[in-house]
């Protein structure tokens, strides 16, 4: 018998495969259904600050058109973020009873105050720990990169001095100096750093010329950049670190681990193959442990690691040489 069990965010964990933030942890039930599957916790489908503003967007410009007295809408406001908050709170509490796993609950918002408003409400409906799902995307051209970096550490420290549960922050690879963020946010008191959050794709409908969603779901050709920069930085910072993204496999779920990640989120391969696929990508990792005589995680864990590794710089090689460097094109 193989042990799986993990620490992750300073919570025991059965095993290091966690249900990432999705419609599919969106009830109580279906939190039920992925722990009776056998994840080892759950990340709670996110709370979007975005759909509240656009909710309270919708509320103002009806008031606007009847003629009503928009200074009397702070009321509003606070009602409706109070709805989404009662509504998510419930959601975490009726997690936490039907489950012995970790449940987590995460946060999407933009640039606000907000984070913090949010992360306490969660704390005290009691979530096992907080992800906080980051990303400013670089399209603000009046904001320097130095700003838009500066706004990570001030949230995080913001949030980090509210709370008292284990906070983890998503992030994306989309930094000047990606390397340098990672090591720098995970000194700022973080519990875990998760890599990486992935993004609405735009596509083009050429015939009705409407912007469509494109790539809902990650497929397996995304997993080399979150178990690349697994690989670099396992052994480089002051947190755990959770691979996130193209994870729709046992052999997945074994290299992130060999990369040296604690703990590895899957959310697509679920719509794909059904809940019950976690069942399936743990056999295929007890499997390949028993092949290689290891009795539990740490035996292996960054055993593929940069810092481990006998020729470190093929991490950090970014062109073709091998296959593209002749006219049959694979050599």
């Amino acid at each position: 018998m193989v042990d799986l069990s993990t620490k992750y965010m300073g919570l025991s964990l059965k095993n290091p495969l966690i249900a990432g933030s999705s419609g599919l942890t969106g009830s109580a039930k279906g939190v039920k259904d992925l722990e009776e599957s056998g994840a080892g916790a759950v990340v709670l489908k996110s709370v979007f600050e975005e759909e509240i503003v656009y909710e309270m967007d919708d509320v103002l410009k009806e008031a606007a058109s009847q003629g009503l007295n928009m200074d009397q809408f702070d009321y509003y406001d606070y009602e409706l973020k109070g709805k989404k908050l009662d509504q998510y709170a419930a959601l975490i509490k009726e997690s936490k009873q039907a489950v012995s796993i970790p449940v987590m609950a995460s946060i999407n918002c933009t640039y606000s105050h907000e984070w913090t408003y949010y992360a306490k409400s969660l704390e005290a409906a009691g979530a096992d720990g907080l992800e906080l799902n980051m990303f400013f995307l670089p399209t603000d051209l009046s904001r320097d990169p130095e700003e838009m970096e500066r706004a990570y550490f001030e949230i995080v420290d913001k949030v980090r001095k509210e709370v008292s549960i284990p906070v983890a922050l998503k992030i994306s690879y989309y930094f000047s100096c990606l390397g340098s963020m990672i090591q720098k946010l995970s000194k700022r008191g973080v519990s875990a750093l998760v890599l990486f959050n992935r993004f609405y794709s735009p596509d083009f409908d050429i015939e009705k010329l409407q912007v469509v969603p494109t790539n809902v779901l990650s497929t397996p050709g995304e997993l080399p950049i979150s178990l690349r920069w697994i690989a670099l930085m396992s052994q480089k910072v002051d947190c755990d670190l959770a691979a996130s993204t193209g994870v729709h496999d046992g052999k997945a779920l074994v290299k992130q681990l060999l990369a040296g990640a604690k703990a590895v989120q899957v959310a697509s391969t679920l719509y794909r193959n059904g809940k019950g696929h976690i069942g399936t990508m743990l056999s295929e990792l007890e499997a390949w442990m028993n092949r290689h005589g290891y009795g539990k995680l740490d035996d292996f864990r960054g055993k593929m690691s940069q810092q481990k590794s006998e020729n470190p710089a093929v991490y950090e090689r970014v062109q073709f040489m091998k296959y593209f460097g002749g006219e049959k094109g694979v050599s």
